[in-house]
């Protein structure tokens, strides 16, 4: 079966040629990486078998960020991160979306619109939160993870979503304010502080005239839910962290006219085929690509880097707040121990392998792109 980067290798030149100048320099640095990755273009591993004596050459992956091959590794420690840093406390999961019309205001300015949609979706929840009397004089812990499609990725899809605890820390840092069961603040009230934000914030960019007054007046869609303590929420969110757009394992058919991919309908259970040029492969592709040394992932109150407000107090906060009972009983926050990265094996004897050498050079020559191998080294760093 094809891969994005088979796909991209057959279509991005065209659509380079097609387009000049106009393609920003950070497209075509992602479109040659992905072309070039685990090809040993950007150079090799060497392997020598413990058992036949066999040396084997493995392409060194690219690394980016918005390649299909190289985020599993990534996904699983940031998983892991994650989790260690879970209070015991229930969370809530937050997705701030927008319309059409202003989803494309945002493509035309990406680092723009994406702050501005970072800052007024936080900010909304804070002030809402703030307001709300439950937790007034409680700060909020939370993060945020931007994605830009959806089901099919060649619908531009913008938005945020959050993983908030139910609670707050108080600001003199002595106790654990606990939101009611089920409730964070009200759906309504979030809706509406978010779009007066972001209102602002699109002012202040001076694109607020090119969004339609139709879509400021139009349904805006906020999803609330609580998930729990949060782990479920984490291994669902983990995939998509570090996911790109397509996988790999959704290309059916690529040829030097057209892509054949498979994508799920929101609603539906069932897969459909989208057949597409080539072009509008590339330029689907690309319009996911985050402006280079974009933040993603944003951490925000006593989740934030920069806090003084540790993890720790927080749990302990937490814990006193819900009884030494709960504590002592709860088994609260079970940790999956993280896999060990499998051995290479030899693709001749399946015996291990050990690695002798890194070359830094083209040594596209030397490496085998069967997908046997393709599939036996992943991730190579």
């Amino acid at each position: 079966m094809p891969t994005v980067a088979d796909c991209l290798r057959q279509h991005a030149p065209e659509y380079l040629l097609h387009f000049g100048d106009a393609v920003p320099l950070g497209h075509r640095r992602v479109l040659g990486l992905i072309q070039r990755c685990r090809t040993g273009e950007l150079g090799a591993f060497a392997y020598a078998c413990e058992s036949c004596g066999t040396r084997h050459y493995l392409g060194r992956s690219c690394g980016n960020r918005h390649c299909p091959n190289c985020q599993h590794d990534k996904t699983q420690r940031w998983l892991t991160k994650q989790t260690e840093r879970l209070i015991p406390a229930n969370y809530f999961l937050v997705t701030f979306t927008v319309p059409r019309q202003v989803a494309m205001v945002i493509r035309d300015h990406q680092r723009d619109g994406y702050d501005a949609l970072f800052e007024a979706s936080s900010q909304a929840m804070i002030d809402v939160a703030s307001a709300t009397k439950a937790l007034q004089d409680a700060q909020l812990g939370f993060f945020g993870v931007l994605h830009t499609w959806g089901r099919d990725p060649l619908v531009y899809h913008p938005h945020i979503h959050y993983i908030v605890a139910s609670g707050g820390v108080s600001h003199d840092k002595e106790r654990w304010i606990a939101s009611p069961e089920n409730f964070f603040v009200h759906h309504a009230t979030l809706v509406r502080v978010f779009k007066a934000k972001l209102a602002d914030k699109l002012r202040e960019l001076g694109l607020y005239d090119q969004v339609s007054e139709d879509a400021w007046g139009g349904k805006w869609v906020v999803d609330l839910k609580p998930v729990g303590d949060g782990q479920a929420t984490l291994k669902y969110l983990a995939p998509y962290v570090y996911r790109v757009a397509i996988s790999n394992n959704r290309i059916e058919y690529c040829d030097d006219e057209e892509v054949v991919y498979r994508y799920t309908p929101s609603g539906t259970s069932s897969s459909k085929r989208r057949r597409v040029t080539g072009r509008e492969f590339v330029a689907g592709f690309l319009q996911h690509v985050l402006p280079p040394g974009f933040q993603k992932i944003r951490y925000y109150g006593w989740m934030s880097p920069n806090s003084r407000t540790s993890i720790d107090l927080v749990r302990w906060l937490v814990w006193i707040h819900r009884g030494w009972t709960y504590w002592l009983g709860s088994g609260h926050a079970p940790r999956d121990i993280p896999k060990p990265r499998p051995n290479v094996a030899c693709p001749c004897c399946r015996s291990e392998m050990k690695r002798i050498k890194v070359i830094y050079k083209d040594c596209s020559f030397l490496v085998t792109q069967s997908e046997q191998q393709r599939q036996a080294f992943q991730d190579t760093g």
